[in-house]
């Protein structure tokens, strides 16, 4: 071991002792408090009539009232027989003067005992100090709970990513910018649901994340078990295909909001637990979602920044519809030059795949539809800037859309687009495909990938083909992904810095 190694070494003991000699003190101070019948851990409720931000915003009217505030003590100055506190509650902190003269002898010297990360409760009247910070006089004070554990410094703050995710409460506590994070997903939440609800008149429902079949997507599920019914099951990868059900039913514009699950890779954009919005418009198309799509995210935008305009990462989005449109196949030819519409058969589409430079093997078995795809996917998603958008990529083959409606002016492809910004695919959409003949045959198909070793195939299913005999109207359909869409919006820079308790491997 390096010098500098048995140095580090040295200097985390020492932490660790410093820290586990704070919470030994804790720990007395909370002794000695039940011992005299003072344990804050019986204490239930506390009446808040006020909170830092409201206080501060309308102080001309506030100066002179009685206000009772809790927070979390953030800071505290000690001056013979006065001191000043900082206290943080839901919307901010605000400074509270408390002096022995006002809460009494006895008071005053358990005060002096609490630390910080303390909660308390405090009665006072509002003031401006000297040096003209809004303040609170305090006349009564209360411990409502203990914090055994010391905060991390204020000065080094909690700067461990990893550690950050893992205790989000204390996350929350120290860095305020995290706490602005999770408010600004919440208001692009409601934005989202307002705009549905309320511009568009669609109905919040709730389907099943327990099923049989994990349909709706092609990915590859979490498997789960049901005791009583000794049945195996999976969580859902998608909703899409219960609640095109809900639109055979006569519930013409339903969506959902909640948790999807995928047993996949996890990088700065994928998190196996994510968030999904989809919705489904009867007697609607594609270009009618497309207005949904846009008029969601800018208006989310909207709600949560001020502006339609975003940057994310330094760069500038004008969310502002309507947006771009782009073929897929114009994608592959403005990209590679291969041009798609000038090729008619599966062999030439390889052999111009090949020419390109794609791998003789991988192209092996190859439709035409199928090789626009992965062009598009290996040569045209990942190019700097070229779907920075927002932009809708239109036109997809038949064979990567199984539950799309095809294109009545090209069969070959289908009424379908995915929204891309910042060169993300934040949403996909159809016309839904309503032929339960066409349905079952495209089920057929990639039940023989499945079975094929294909573990992302969609599976059949039969209930949802027997649905579609009953009778599914046109329908628009829309999903989007959520925490894309915040990401962007609050420039966050990972999927887990808004995803308050992202997924994480266990610590050994």
């Amino acid at each position: 071991m390096t010098t500098e190694e048995k140095n580090l070494n040295a200097t985390q003991q020492e932490t660790e002792a410093d820290l586990s000699e704070q919470r030994r003190i804790r720990r007395e101070k909370l002794a000695r408090l039940q011992a005299a019948g003072r344990d804050p851990f019986l204490t239930e409720t506390w009446d808040v009539s006020h909170h830092s931000q409201n206080i501060k915003e309308h102080f001309e009217e506030m100066e002179g009232k009685e206000v009772s505030v809790a927070g979390r003590i953030m800071a505290k100055r000690q001056m013979g027989k006065a001191s000043f506190i900082d206290i943080q509650d839901k919307l901010g902190r605000i400074q509270c003067y408390v002096r022995q003269d006002a809460i009494g002898d006895e008071e005053y010297q358990w005060f002096l005992t609490y630390d910080i990360g303390d909660i308390i409760g405090a009665v006072g009247d509002v003031f401006r100090t000297r040096h003209g910070e809004i303040s609170i006089k305090v006349k009564e004070l209360k411990l409502l709970s203990k914090s055994l554990q010391p905060l991390p410094d204020k000065w080094s703050g909690l700067k461990d990513q990893d550690l950050r995710y893992r205790q989000r409460y204390v996350d929350l506590i120290i860095n305020e910018e995290v706490r602005k994070t999770f408010y600004m997903r919440s208001k692009i939440i409601h934005e989202i649901k307002r705009v549905l609800e309320e511009d568009f008149g669609y109905l919040e429902v709730d389907t099943p994340i327990l099923t049989t079949i994990a349909g709706g997507a092609n990915a590859r599920p979490f498997e789960t078990h049901h005791n009583t019914l000794d049945l195996d099951m999976k969580l859902r990868i998608s909703n899409e295909l219960y609640l095109k059900r809900l639109i055979v039913g006569g519930l013409d514009r339903v969506y959902e909001m909640g948790k999807m699950f995928r047993n996949e890779g996890m990088d700065r954009n994928h998190n196996p637990e994510f968030t999904s919005m989809e919705c489904y418009m009867a007697y609607a198309n594609m270009e009618n979602v497309i207005e949904v799509t846009e008029q969601v995210v800018s208006r989310a935008a909207l709600a949560a920044t001020g502006s339609m305009v975003i940057n994310y990462q330094g760069k500038e989005f004008d969310l502002t519809p309507p947006w771009r449109k782009l073929k897929m196949q114009d994608a592959v030819k403005e990209i590679t030059g291969v041009d798609f519409d000038a090729i008619e058969t599966d062999e030439e589409a390889r052999a111009a795949a090949i020419a390109y430079g794609m791998d003789k093997d991988q192209v092996k078995g190859m439709s035409r539809g199928l090789l626009i795809a992965e062009m598009f996917d290996e040569y045209c998603e990942d190019v700097p800037g070229y779907l920075d958008g927002p932009v809708f990529v239109i036109g997809h083959p038949v064979e990567v859309s199984p539950l799309s409606k095809r294109d009545p002016e090209d069969p070959r492809i289908t009424r379908r687009f995915e929204a891309y910004l910042n060169g993300w695919e934040i949403a996909n959409a159809f016309s839904e495909l309503n032929d339960p003949i066409d349905q079952y045959n495209r089920f057929k198909d990639q039940q023989a990938q499945l079975e094929g070793g294909d573990e992302e195939a969609h599976p059949m299913d039969e209930d949802f083909v027997n649905a579609l005999e009953v009778g599914l109207p046109p329908t628009g359909g829309l999903g989007i992904g959520i925490d894309r869409v915040i990401m962007l919006v609050t420039d966050a820079p990972s999927i887990r810095d808004i995803i308050l308790f992202p997924t994480m491997k266990p610590i050994d």
